[in-house]
């Protein structure tokens, strides 16, 4: 994820990074060079008494329609986009919470407490392989039993046998007696909120805009692009070259910043910063077992 200072404006007006400018510099191009040549056309015909000029009316009113568009395209993404960052929150709260009460509650079997905080900080892992279409846990893999980690690394859906492998150990903390019945299940509710961000987080994954709604947007943009020139040339002249520059680098930039955070939980610019989050949890939780009294460590 790109990391600015909002304070700073000048330094924004030559960004290159994130800043989505290399994914529409093709059809921006494209669009000035037919400006250009349909530019060119109206001033050689035009000493022939011809004009390719349409009626700005009814391009302005396209237009319009066109931004109501854009505003809900940019709308809707970023609502998943946020709803996404909120869902890692929840993962980062929760793992935080179960880390913090097995520490506690089960602290009297220091091996049993350091196996479940290290498979609560390998689910964010997990998670982050999971929506990248991947399997893995993480670094923190090398610090687990290999052959667990084999079993569920090779699983169909890793973030749910990680969670499994988290109540297995909390069966386990009762079993011994550490932790009664309903402290479980307390503990457990933990894990069940973890299983309910993953699900929520595939459900933005998996489910793109709607395509006719995209499509529709897309043509209409590439309409009024293509078409900007024949409004702008009587007025305009050659500015109108420049002026279909700046317009269309508007509009195709609004579009594809709808594109870029729709699913943030990619490898783009835009997109989250998972690997920073997975860390943070990490680095969180190791420091959790360091609370443990020495004795048992």
């Amino acid at each position: 994820m790109s990391v600015y200072d909002p304070h700073r404006w000048t330094s924004h007006l030559f960004d290159i990074k994130g800043s989505l400018v290399k994914e529409i510099l093709g059809r921006v191009a494209l669009c000035v060079v037919w400006a250009l040549l349909i530019t060119g056309l109206h001033q050689w015909w035009g000493t022939a008494g011809k004009s390719l000029e349409i009626p700005e009316v009814a391009h302005s009113l396209i237009g319009a329609a066109l931004g109501l568009l854009l505003v809900f395209r940019t709308n809707a993404s970023y609502d998943r986009f946020w709803e996404g960052r909120k869902l890692w929150g929840g993962i980062v709260n929760e793992t935080r919470n179960l880390a913090r009460q097995a520490s506690v509650l089960c602290a009297a079997d220091a091996a049993l407490v350091r196996e479940i905080v290290l498979w609560t900080a390998a689910f964010p892992y997990a998670c982050l392989h999971r929506l990248r279409g991947e399997k893995g846990l993480g670094p923190i893999q090398h610090d687990l039993d290999p052959a667990t980690v084999h079993q569920i690394a090779t699983a169909d859906h890793v973030p749910l046998a990680t969670a499994q492998q988290i109540t297995r150990l909390l069966r386990e903390a009762h079993a011994r007696g550490l932790v009664g019945e309903y402290q479980q299940m307390q503990i457990d509710q933990n894990v069940q909120l973890l299983i309910d961000y993953i699900g929520a987080c595939e459900r933005i994954h998996s489910t793109p805009m709607p395509y006719a709604y995209a499509v529709h947007l897309r043509r209409a943009l590439i309409l009024y692009c293509f078409t900007l020139p024949f409004a702008l040339v009587a007025r305009f002249g050659w500015n109108t070259v420049l002026a279909t520059l700046m317009i269309t680098y508007i509009l195709y930039g609004i579009e594809e910043i709808g594109v870029e955070i729709e699913d943030p939980f990619g490898t783009d610019d835009n997109d989250l910063p998972l690997e920073k989050i997975c860390a943070n949890i990490e680095q969180n939780l190791r420091a959790v077992l360091q609370t443990l009294p020495k004795s048992l460590t």
